[in-house]
């Protein structure tokens, strides 16, 4: 459940991010029924080509103010361009410019979501700051904890994992106990416009677009060769910047087969020689690993975890936990070992720490490496395949 509410909501102003989506929408109109003094908060962080080819903040803005005319709330737009393009879009350059695949969601909450608008909420007056994330805040004994939402299927704790202690203690997530359906369904049996809205995908506040086209406009693509671990030559690649490990769609090399017929996946970026390296088959060892090093930690309790204890960790959303312990910390990184090799760990991306139902914060995936023991494993398992 949520951080424990004060005993008099009336008394408690909470300013909540409405992004003319329905979960922000439904989190607003359960915060508003259950006695707080709500506000919402539209927020605008992109303004480069804002046009309704990609953008749709002109009419999220209005289906944000519909929703608050409909629940009986006041609304304010800020505009927060200045602040995501420096904390989080220059760092979101930077890690492509490095051959690294960046996660702009982890940056945008991190940086926008519960900082620029925390801080922004807090100078208003507010309390608590509400947003329609799945995922929920608990209290014990002085310590706030980041659990995951009820609903399996839609949490989004693994996106949250860089909040701390002072964050997390000025947080409602009203839908952490609610499934999408229930949600869509208050919407709808309170009149909310946005009951049927389609969720939002693609960059964080940038939308939906042409990737490549886009990302062309900032980084200058530099070409080169597709080639296989022995150095074979099997295609071109459009620029290291637009691919990422596990790829296999895009690649422009499917005519090109083993004797089994196996898709090509990649499987390394070379970015001395700007090369890109692909292997075929799913299973093939090269897109498998057991170790990897994080950098840029945060741990939400302010501890870092048990060296040796077993954890469940995912390499990227939607990935069920896989068992593992940290082998090694500092306060700058930490080295994780899984019990089984994991596909396609990818540079760039989060390492997200779980015990239990509780998430205990992670940190960027620097490298990865596969052991003997991992070796073996795959080898194993792939001798078993019929």
């Amino acid at each position: 459940m949520n951080a424990s509410p004060p005993s008099s909501p009336k008394a408690r102003k909470v300013v909540v991010g409405l992004s003319g989506g329905v979960d922000s929408s439904v989190a607003a109109l359960l915060l508003k029924q259950q006695g707080y003094d709500v506000t919402g908060l539209f927020m605008k962080n992109w303004e480069d080509d804002d046009t309704e080819d990609y953008c749709s903040s002109r009419q999220d803005l209005i289906d944000a103010v519909s929703v608050a005319d409909k629940i009986g709330i006041d609304i304010e737009q800020v505009n927060f361009s200045a602040e995501y393009k420096e904390r989080v879009f220059s760092e979101f350059l930077t890690e492509y410019k490095a051959g690294r695949t960046p996660n702009p969601d982890v940056m945008c909450n991190a940086e926008i979501k519960f900082k620029a608008f925390l801080d922004h909420a807090m100078a208003l007056g507010a309390d608590h700051i509400a947003t329609g994330h799945y995922a929920q805040v608990r209290e014990r004994d002085g310590l706030y904890q980041l659990l995951r939402a009820d609903d399996g299927s839609k949490d989004q704790s693994y996106f949250l994992y860089r909040l701390n202690q002072r964050q997390l203690s000025k947080t409602l997530l009203p839908l952490g106990h609610l499934t999408k359906i229930e949600v869509r369904e208050i919407a709808r049996r309170e009149g909310l416009a946005t009951h049927d809205k389609k969720d939002s995908t693609g960059i964080c506040f940038v939308g939906e677009r042409p990737f490549r086209e886009f990302l062309n406009r900032y980084i200058p693509a530099n070409p080169g060769d597709i080639v296989t671990p022995a150095g074979a030559r099997v295609g071109k690649h459009a620029g290291l910047m637009f691919y990422t490990l596990g790829q296999r769609q895009g690649l422009g090399i499917g005519g090109t087969k083993n004797s089994d017929g196996d898709a090509w996946y990649v499987a390394e970026k070379d970015l001395a020689s700007n090369r890109l390296i692909v292997v075929q088959g799913h299973d093939h060892e090269k897109l498998f690993s057991d170790r990897l090093t994080a950098v840029n930690l945060n741990w939400i309790s302010g501890a870092t975890p048990h060296c040796g204890w077993v954890y469940g960790a995912k390499t990227r959303y939607r990935q069920k936990d896989a068992p593992c312990v940290i082998a090694a910390a500092t306060q700058q990184s930490c080295a994780i070992e899984f019990a089984e090799p994991q596909w396609a760990v990818t540079p760039g991306q989060s390492v997200v720490v779980y015990e239990s139902n509780v998430c205990l914060g992670g940190g960027i995936i620097e490298s990865t490496a596969q052991s003997a023991a991992g070796a073996e494993a795959i080898r194993m398992r792939q001798s078993a395949c019929p």
